[in-house]
């Protein structure tokens, strides 16, 4: 239960990444799934 709020974090991160995807914006989804890893890693 103490990892319940990284891991909507983690989820809002790709979901974030995932808006970008239509558009083709590289940047953007390479920047918010390096922000759900980093979470990943620092959480577990």
């Amino acid at each position: 239960m103490e990892k319940i709020f990284p891991t909507i974090l983690i989820v809002l991160d790709v979901c974030a990444a995932g808006i970008y995807v239509p558009s083709g914006d590289w940047r953007h989804i390479i920047y918010w799934l390096a922000a759900a890893v980093l979470t990943f890693t620092v959480t577990y």
